[in-house]
């Protein structure tokens, strides 16, 4: 025993989050067939597309980890790219802005090229700025001017979550490996990841135990006190409890955790009031149990890039 616990402390961060997650994952697969079948009257299906998708979600992220970087990278701008598309079918756009989401999807490819190359400086302002400029431009040749302020904020808002935002785990991927943080940027994705889902779970499962008061009832009435405060303090405690992932000191690990579980909440409430506003329950039905790829990285539009700059300005500061 004492050899298979030093041998699970010196392997690789990937190595080391794998036998945790798929632990998991199992654990929960054998609690469920073992619910199911205590209570056979009770409808587990939810239940289970849930855990198989999760099989699945966690087996394709973690092989992208332990394959190659640029495996994650790709991945991650799929994810980008299947978000913005889910994105734009939800909401309503005028007919003169179809040819403009042409170029809101040329963006995704070139965003996740300025990670490829690692050039920080115009990774950063890319989106926020050139593409902030250009799609006003582009909607101009329209010659349309009714709703055009209501295009421009909606196609770059789109970018600026869908793209911008989780593009800070690919960079965060990129990050080298240094002193204070020995497992570099995949131990620091894999520790944003996992945080970010417990959060969610942790969220729901409290929620759903001792959930009475709504916390945001015209906005997702499900989510509660009870959820939100089990949330915060579950995310923290495994901040805390997986720190040996990056080598975060007590204190980091614990503003980590803060940081995490609070701007997880903000992005699921955000995409939620989304939803509610276009009247749907669910983004798609692209992956069985979870609804759409919105969904699943609602919360991930806020924490990667929170935690990135969090990360990026303790440990990698721009040279002077």
């Amino acid at each position: 025993m004492e050899r298979l616990l030093n041998g699970f402390y010196t392997a690789s961060p990937v190595i080391q989050m794998g036998v945790i997650i798929f632990a998991l994952l199992t654990i929960a697969s054998v609690v469920i067939r073992l619910m199911a079948q205590l209570k056979p009257n009770q409808d587990f299906k939810e239940l289970f597309q849930r855990i198989r998708s999760w099989w699945i979600m966690a087996s394709f992220f973690w092989l992208s980890m332990a394959i190659h970087p640029q495996a994650s990278i790709l991945l991650f701008a799929f994810m980008s790219f299947l978000a913005l598309k889910e994105y734009f079918t939800l909401i309503h756009t005028r007919i003169e802005d179809h040819r403009v989401l042409f170029w809101a999807f040329l963006a995704v490819p070139i965003q996740y090229w300025w990670v490829h190359i690692h050039w920080k400086a115009v990774f950063l302002i890319f989106m926020p700025v050139y593409m902030f400029l250009f799609i006003p431009a582009r909607l101009l040749i329209t010659g349309k001017t009714q709703g055009i302020v209501e295009s421009m904020a909606k196609i770059h808002w789109g970018l600026m979550a869908f793209v911008f935002c989780l593009s800070h785990l690919a960079f965060l991927m990129t990050m080298p490996a240094i002193p204070a943080i020995p497992g570099g940027g995949k131990a620091l994705v894999l520790y944003l990841v996992f945080l970010t889902e417990i959060n969610d779970v942790a969220q729901y499962i409290w929620g759903k135990l001792f959930g009475r008061r709504p916390i945001a009832p015209t906005i997702s009435p499900k989510k509660t006190c009870a959820g939100f405060y089990g949330g915060v303090i579950t995310t923290t405690l495994v901040a805390l409890l997986l720190r040996f992932l990056t080598g975060f000191s007590l204190e980091m690990a614990f503003f980590s955790g803060l940081i995490i579980s609070l701007s997880g909440f903000l992005g699921d409430l955000v995409i939620s009031a989304i939803k509610r506003d276009v009247g749907v329950k669910d983004s798609s039905q692209l992956i069985p149990g979870h609804g759409g790829i919105l969904d699943r990285i609602d919360s991930l539009t806020y924490t990667a890039p929170l935690f990135f700059h969090f990360v990026s300005y303790l440990f990698y500061p721009a040279p002077h």
